[in-house]
């Protein structure tokens, strides 16, 4: 199955976007969830082929299989089963490395990015809770907790989760850009591209914050733009990966082409 990176916050619908997202950072770092939880792994990237990410999978689950009690072996072998799709397998993974470190913070970010993925969105919720301090706070974790909350449909928690992120960690674009996503799941398809520009012009801003941007504007009907955004940065083989994704999305989504054709309407009228 083709890897498309416009996807990388996508695993059921343009909701789980902002999911993994927030998931992504946690760690460390990010996150990855880092965004929420925990770091990617320096094995896999999104940057990654569809066969090399297969490839690594393939390479980390034998080092795995050798040691299935090594932490960092544990998730990093669950990150490569979340990027190539396999959610049940990397919940199962992190389950047992749950039960080898069940005090530890990024572990159980990574675990509750790995239930999230899977589905499982109020244990997911209470998994990331737990592994949040009140004398230590993570901004990563409380943008991981604003993507779960979203995709439970909590759309103002979820933000009050992300603008505590970005108190915390101002002008951090993988939560300005999970702002944008939970605003473009509101269906406020200005205020997200809004804050989805913000996101993408920070530094350290990465080509999954411009996919996002891309998404909220062909959602708008500006078509070209979109993939003119979808392309940048990317090699040839990437950018069309992207833009074909993107068309598909924009042409099955009928209820969001309405949507942005309704916009559209209503700004003309209101400059008329």
């Amino acid at each position: 199955m083709a890897r498309h990176y416009l996807s990388t916050r996508m695993v059921s619908g343009i909701s789980v976007i902002v999911i993994a997202a927030a998931l992504s950072g946690c760690a460390t770092q990010k996150k990855e969830l880092t965004t929420g939880s925990i770091p990617s792994s320096p094995a896999v990237s999104s940057s990654m082929t569809a066969g090399q990410l297969a490839q690594a999978a393939d390479r980390i689950g034998k080092a795995y299989e050798a040691n299935p009690k090594d932490r960092a072996t544990g998730l990093n072998y669950a990150n490569a089963l979340r990027m190539t799709g396999r959610n049940e397998q990397a919940l199962a993974v992190m389950q047992q490395v749950a039960i080898n470190f069940p005090n530890d913070r990024e572990v159980l970010a990574a675990y509750g990015k790995s239930q999230a993925a899977a589905g499982q969105l109020e244990q997911a919720l209470e998994t990331i809770g737990r592994a949040q301090t009140p004398d230590r706070p993570d901004w990563k974790l409380k943008s991981a907790e604003g993507a779960i909350l979203d995709q439970l449909g909590r759309s103002a928690e979820a933000r009050a989760k992300y603008r505590d992120a970005l108190d915390m960690q101002p002008n951090e674009p993988s939560v300005l850009s999970n702002l944008g996503m939970s605003y473009l799941l509101g269906k406020d398809l200005k205020t997200a591209e809004t804050y989805l520009r913000s996101a993408a012009s920070q530094p350290g801003a990465d080509s999954s914050v411009r996919q996002n941007l891309a998404l909220a504007v062909g959602l708008q009907g500006r078509f070209q733009e979109a993939e003119d955004i979808a392309r940048r940065e990317l090699s040839p083989e990437q950018a069309e990966a992207n833009v074909t994704y993107l068309r598909a999305m924009l042409s099955q989504q009928n209820a969001w082409q309405k949507l942005a054709k309704n916009d559209k309407a209503a700004t003309d009228n209101g400059t008329n």
